[in-house]
Formats: C-alpha cells, structure tokens, sequence
C-alpha cells in the first residue's frame, strides 16, 4: 500500500517540488493551500499525472478548525496518513530593518509560519501515535521545511528568520517527544530558491551567485529540495531523527 503524504503550501514553489517528487516515488499525495481548488487545476492535474492518488484541501494552518477540519477530510479520503511535510510559510508582507519593523507583519508571519505548523504537528503526531500504538509497524514521519533563515541573519525580515529559527526547535522538539514512538521528525534548510516567493530579488540574488555567495553558483530550484523530502518520506533515513538537512548548494559552509 503506498503512502499518504500531507504537503500543507504544496501547489507552488517548494512545496510544489516537494509534491512532484513524492509523486514521483509513488506516494499518495494530499496537498493543502489557500486559494480555490479551480484555482490550483492545473498544479493538481500535474500531480495526477504521476499516477497517484492527489487530493486537495483547502485551509489555513494558522486556524485551528480549518487544522482539524483538515486531518478530519484527509483521513475520510485516503483512511489513513503517514508522512506531514510543513511546508506552508509566508514572507513579510514589508521587508522592513528590524528598527522600524511593525507588530501586525510580525504576528502575521509568526502565527503562519511557526503556531500553524506546530500545532499542525501536534494534531498529526497524536495520530501518528496512536496509530503506533496498535500497529508498530506503522511508517510515520514529519518532515520540517524551514530556511538557511534559521541561521543566516537578514535584519530586513527578522520576523521572517525567527519564524524560521523556531522550525529548527520545534524539529529537535517533536523529534525528542516522538523518538519512543520511532516517528522520525527531519528538517530541511533550504537556501537561496528559485520560487514566487524570490522573484522580487532575483537581480540580486544573481549577482551574489556570481560574487560566489555558494559554493555552488546557481540557484537552487524546488526539486532540489523536493529529492531530499522523498528519500526522508520514503523512510531512507530511518536512523536520522531530528537532523536538518540543508540544502543550499554549500552556503552555510563558511571561508576565508
């Protein structure tokens, strides 16, 4: 039987990579996002051209009914889940200095990117454990998308970089909580990406490449990152649990 995976954000961007390469490797694929379903067609009939069941549930991860309602709709269509990939996130709204920076970006930002996807976690890990309970040999595993923001400092979008640091946490504290359950919980680090959601900076982003801000002088792309989310999905890393993976085609690594 294969597995259902849960990609919250996973019609564009990343979170698109991530579904294509689940798809891919014949995972079931239940795919969430803000906008319409006539509004995501042609993302979702791109999935299901892979071959595999794609079901789509619109919702917001910052709300707690629409979270439960979620769970709820998944488990009717597919019976069961087994993979959580936390992928949805938001930039600011204003990229301001950390100076001038407003309280409303910042609640926005965090309730999206941090409260959603931890009490997501929450209600999918309770499941998840109870599954465990009755049957051992169920496969479960959350998989964390959060930024090389976790780590890098950008103090014009400082809400951003902390919603991202608290991704890092939460990943060590799930995978703490978990562990006994044998339910590994990853965390991918992507670096500079080709989305939407760069678009607006890729003049500058282009220069820095150039200027060898990555050992690697390109930008990375979805699939990238979506390559590393199937082999954790698919259980190739059983003995790995609360690793962050970065993918950021050598950016971290620091030199002289």
């Amino acid at each position: 039987m294969n597995k259902i995976a849960f990609i919250t954000g996973g019609t564009r961007g990343i979170g698109f990579g991530v579904a294509l390469a689940l798809g891919k490797a014949g995972l079931n694929l239940a795919v969430n996002g803000m906008r319409n379903e006539v509004d995501v067609a042609d993302a979702l009939e791109e999935l299901r051209n892979l071959g595999v069941n794609v079901a789509y549930f619109q919702g917001n991860v910052a709300v707690r009914e629409d979270r439960k309602a979620m769970l709820d709709k998944i488990l009717s269509h597919f019976g069961s889940i087994n993979v959580l990939v936390n992928n949805a996130g938001i930039a600011p709204r204003e990229r301001a200095d950390i100076l001038h920076a407003k309280e409303e970006n910042w609640d926005e930002v965090m309730e999206i990117n941090l409260k959603g996807p931890y009490f997501l976690t929450q209600l999918f890990a309770n499941y998840f454990v109870e599954k465990k309970v009755v049957n051992p040999l169920f496969e479960a595993s959350i998989i964390n998308i959060s930024s090389i923001s976790a780590f890098v400092a950008s103090i014009n979008r400082g809400e951003y970089c902390i919603s991202k640091a608290g991704i890092a946490m939460a990943t060590k504290l799930w995978a703490t909580r978990l562990g006994e359950y044998d339910i590994p919980v990853y965390e991918i680090q992507p670096g500079i990406i080709k989305t939407d959601m760069t678009a607006g900076v890729v003049e500058k982003y282009d220069k820095l490449f150039q200027e060898g801000i990555s050992l690697q002088r390109r930008w990375g792309l979805p699939d990238d990152v979506g390559k590393v989310a199937a082999m954790l999905a698919q259980g190739n890393m059983p003995y790995a649990t609360g690793q962050a993976i970065k993918v950021d085609g050598g950016l971290h690594i620091q030199r002289l």
